[in-house]
């Protein structure tokens, strides 16, 4: 069973009532789901939110959606995260955070085919980092998970589930994919106002129904107005982008 997994909760101090910010007429929670539904390699998407009442209106928007809502730790993201692989019997697990509207499947379904084919332990595109911040792609096994979990002991290691694994290279069989030249200090991630910003600028230009918008679509509405990439690119990066 290959399964992803969106870390989603309402609790962001830095913007409130961040998965259901407005984007084309949609919650940012549809369409982080919505673009990684175009997977041909996946098996089910599963929103892992917390039991926190806050949090109550994703499960809600979950059932009226027909999405898979599991809800464990607020604090220890890696236990919600273990433990909801555990109840739905995932293999394979893709871990993605509920704050990145750009996601590219076929990134994501080549990093499936990889780590089926390879035997490998986790295969990511962030390890050194590449790409542009929340086009982050992890995929491990079931087994991976349940290693970083039994060995993780710092809170830092809990909040962030798969940092163990970054910083013990040495102890896993990782596979990392580099992009064709550096792009790491763009952000295409929602953390705080600017980027929400950006982001709202990108989908009114790129989206339309039942059509997804690809990376090299992105790449190009930058490269024709490069004022964009100065709306957040002076913001704090996350821990595997910072310099």
């Amino acid at each position: 069973m290959i399964s992803v997994i969106i870390q989603i909760r309402m609790g962001s101090t830095r913007l409130s009532n961040k998965s259901f910010l407005n984007l084309n007429g949609n919650p940012l929670i549809f369409h982080v789901i919505d673009r990684i539904k175009y997977s041909k390699k996946i098996d089910q998407i599963i929103v892992a939110t917390t039991t926190n009442p806050i949090d109550n209106k994703i499960e809600t928007w979950c059932n009226e959606n027909n999405v898979e809502c599991f809800r464990g730790s607020e604090d220890n993201v890696l236990k919600r995260y273990y433990d909801c692989a555990k109840k739905y019997k995932s293999d394979y697990i893709v871990r993605i955070t509920g704050d990145d509207p750009f996601k590219d499947y076929r990134m994501i379904d080549n990093a499936i085919e990889n780590l089926l084919v390879s035997k490998n332990d986790f295969v990511c595109n962030n390890s050194p980092v590449s790409f542009p911040e929340g086009l982050d792609v992890e995929v491990f096994t079931f087994d991976t998970l349940a290693k970083i979990y039994e060995n993780a002991n710092s809170q830092e290691y809990k909040e962030h589930v798969t940092l163990y694994v970054h910083k013990n290279k040495s102890l896993f069989k990782i596979h990392n994919f580099k992009n064709f030249k550096n792009l790491s200090n763009y952000r295409w991630t929602i953390d705080y106002p600017e980027d929400y910003i950006f982001t709202k600028k990108i989908y009114k230009a790129l989206y339309k129904k039942d059509k997804v918008f690809l990376t090299e679509d992105i790449y190009k509405l930058l490269e024709d107005n490069p004022n964009l990439l100065l709306i957040n690119n002076k913001l704090n990066k996350s821990t595997l982008y910072e310099k």
